[in-house]
C-alpha cells in the first residue's frame, strides 16, 4: 500500500474529531472517501497532507512517516480541498507555472506539464484568461490541475466535481480514471453516484471513526438484502405490510412501496397476496441490490 493511516487521532478540545481512524490505499484503485457533514474527512485529509498536526497515530506514504517528515513527503501528495484557494488576479497559465515553480521544476519540464493538463483538464480556451473571470466549474479544472502538476504520486481531491455541467462531468470523470491508472487517488465527495461511477474501494467515517472499509464490491455484497420496489395505481399503506419488517414508501408518494428483504421469493408471494385481497391495480414489481446511498443511510445512521 503507497499510503497506510494508522489509528489516527485529533483533539480540538475536549471533542475528538478523529479515534482511532485506519485505513489504506494502493495504486491503480480510486479510493471514495465519505462520510456526512463534520464526520472527520477533511481532517483526515489535511493529516495526511500536512496541513495539520495529528494528536495520535501514524501516516506512512510510499514508506516514508508522513508526520515526522511533512515537507519530504508532500512533493509526493497533489491535493484539492473542498474551498479551492486560488489567486484570482493570477491568469490560468501563469498561476500553473507560479505553482510549479514552487516546486523548484525544471523551467522546460515545467512548460510541458502546463501544456499538457491544460489540454487534459479542457482549459486550453480559458488559459489566458484572469481566474477571477471564470466560472465555478472552469475554477474547480484550475485547482485540479494545480493538484497535479507536479505529477504527484497520491492524490487527494476533496468534492472535485462541485460545480460541474454534466457534460464537465463525464470529462472529469475520465481525467480522474486517467490520474489513478498509475497513482494512489482518494476522493471524497458526498455524491453516492460519482463514488459508483469511479471508485473501487470505498471507507465510510461519521464522527471521527470508521465504520466501513472494503472495496464497493464487497461492502454491496455484505449487506445480503435486496430491494422490491412495488407501485400500483393506488395509495398504499404501510400497516398491509408490517409483516414484511423493512417497509417504506419510495420516491412516487404512497403509491410506491420499497421492500428490504432477504428473502425475495417469499417475500414477492406476500405482495402478490395483498394485491389480490385488496383489489389493487400493479403497475410494476421489481428487484434491485441496494445502492450505495442506501447503505451509506443505513451505516451512518446507525446507532
Amino acid at each position: 500500500m503507497s499510503l497506510q493511516v494508522s489509528q489516527l487521532s485529533k483533539l480540538y478540545g475536549s471533542q475528538k474529531a478523529l479515534d482511532d481512524v485506519s485505513f489504506s490505499a494502493a495504486p491503480g484503485r480510486i479510493l471514495g472517501f465519505l462520510g456526512p457533514n463534520g464526520a472527520g474527512k477533511s481532517t483526515t485529509m489535511k493529516i495526511i497532507t500536512g496541513y495539520l498536526a495529528a494528536d495520535g497515530g501514524a501516516v506512512t506514504i510510499l514508506g516514508e512517516d508522513a508526520l515526522a517528515n511533512p515537507k519530504k513527503v508532500s512533493a509526493q501528495i497533489g491535493y484539492l480541498p473542498e474551498h479551492n484557494p486560488l489567486y484570482l488576479d493570477l491568469y490560468v497559465r501563469e498561476f500553473l507555472e507560479f505553482s510549479g515553480g514552487l516546486y523548484g521544476m525544471n523551467a522546460s519540464i515545467l512548460q510541458q506539464r502546463v501544456n499538457e493538463l491544460i489540454r487534459k483538464t479542457g482549459l486550453s480556451t480559458e488559459q489566458h484568461k484572469k481566474i477571477g473571470q471564470l466560472s465555478k466549474g472552469y475554477r474547480q479544472r484550475v485547482g485540479l490541475a494545480r493538484s497535479l502538476i507536479h505529477d504527484p504520486q497520491v492524490v487527494i481531491l476533496d468534492e472535485p466535481t462541485t460545480g460541474l455541467d454534466p457534460n464537465q462531468l463525464v470529462e472529469i470523470r475520465n481525467l480522474i480514471r486517467e490520474i489513478a491508472a498509475d497513482k494512489t487517488l482518494i476522493f471524497s465527495t458526498h455524491i453516492m453516484q460519482e463514488v459508483e461511477a469511479i471508485c473501487q474501494d470505498v471507507v465510510i467515517i461519521n464522527r471521527g471513526k470508521i465504520l466501513a472499509a472494503s472495496s464497493l464490491s464487497e461492502l454491496k455484497a455484505g449487506s445480503g438484502q435486496i430491494e422490491l420496489i412495488l407501485e400500483t395505481e393506488e395509495e398504499l399503506e404501510l400497516g398491509w405490510f408490517e409483516k414484511l419488517g423493512k417497509v417504506r414508501f419510495g420516491a412516487k408518494d404512497k403509491k410506491e412501496l420499497i421492500i428490504e428483504t432477504s428473502d425475495p421469493a417469499e417475500t414477492r408471494k406476500f405482495l402478490m397476496q395483498v394485491i389480490a385481497e385488496r383489489s389493487l391495480n400493479l403497475n410494476s414489481l421489481n428487484q434491485s441490490k441496494k445502492n450505495l446511498e442506501t447503505l451509506f443511510r443505513e451505516i451512518t445512521e446507525a446507532p
